[in-house]
């Protein structure tokens, strides 16, 4: 009963905020709650090449790749479940842009996925010349920066209510994706994804992963809280925020952040 109400309340929580916040100008970043900070930054710098920011700008620490940005957050929370599948609803991962290769493909972009020490899953892909931003096809380094984060989702329409209508991200690309490669990419027998790719006027996307098939991805606990190592942020600035910093939810719990964008809101 009391987490039934929990979640109810964290339904209209999300709502309400939805109805309130002003259009975000871009995705800031991206939070990561990990296990052992020391751990989580040997493995972004040392093998994806984050450079680290400065230490006394965030409780955790910045790490920076191109001009994309996450921040890692030490959590006392529960850990991630062994057993996630990427159509359980808590899933969310970091697709990082590099610029070589040779593994996985799936619709035309190379791409595969595995887990940072914490079980965050992570995506490297590489996009074909007729694909994604100019910068995408630079060579001088193998990682690039971050394209998107990707969040499952249990309803196209009501999450595009939710990122599109409310927080004024714009529809970017749509596609429908399923057969062996996507399996393969999914590791879920049988997927049928509806991806929607939404975005701000910068910083990463995000994408919902919509599940057509199968249709037993498990819903976010319904007592998750910040300090839970599957609630990834996703960090919004908009001009007139009015209440920088507060910890929301989208309809599917996925946790989202504002802040306020003091150089727009100046002008």
């Amino acid at each position: 009963m009391i987490r039934a109400v929990a979640f109810v309340g964290g339904l209209l929580l999300a709502a309400s905020f939805a109805h309130a916040a002003p259009a975000s100008n871009a995705v800031d970043h991206i939070m990561v709650p990990v296990s052992r900070l020391d751990r989580a930054v040997a493995f972004y710098t040392g093998a994806l090449s984050f450079v680290a920011g400065d230490p006394e700008a965030s409780a955790g620490l910045v790490l920076h790749l191109g001009t994309e940005k996450i921040e890692l957050i030490q959590r006392a929370g529960r850990p991630i479940p062994e057993d996630s599948r990427s159509n359980d609803l808590w899933f969310q991962h970091l697709a990082i842009v590099v610029s070589d290769i040779d593994k996985a493909y799936a619709g035309g972009i190379r791409a595969v996925y595995f887990r940072d020490p914490d079980g965050h899953p992570l995506e490297l892909i590489q996009f074909p010349p007729d694909k994604g931003e100019p910068r995408w096809q630079e060579k001088d380094r193998l990682f690039l920066g971050i394209d998107h984060s990707a969040i499952a989702v249990s309803d196209t329409d009501q999450s595009v209510a939710f990122y599109r209508d409310r927080l004024g991200l714009r529809i970017a690309g749509t596609s429908d994706n399923w057969g062996i490669e996507q399996e393969g990419l999914s590791a879920v027998p049988g997927a049928h994804v509806r991806i929607t790719t939404l975005r701000a006027s910068s910083g990463p996307g995000v994408e919902l992963l919509h599940y057509l098939m199968p249709t037993d991805g498990r819903p976010v606990p319904a007592d998750t809280t910040a300090d839970d190592l599957w609630a990834e942020e996703i960090v919004l600035r908009a001009a007139h925020a009015a209440h920088s910093g507060e910890w929301r939810r989208d309809p599917d719990g996925h946790a989202l952040g504002l802040i306020a964008d003091r150089g727009e809101a100046a002008r």
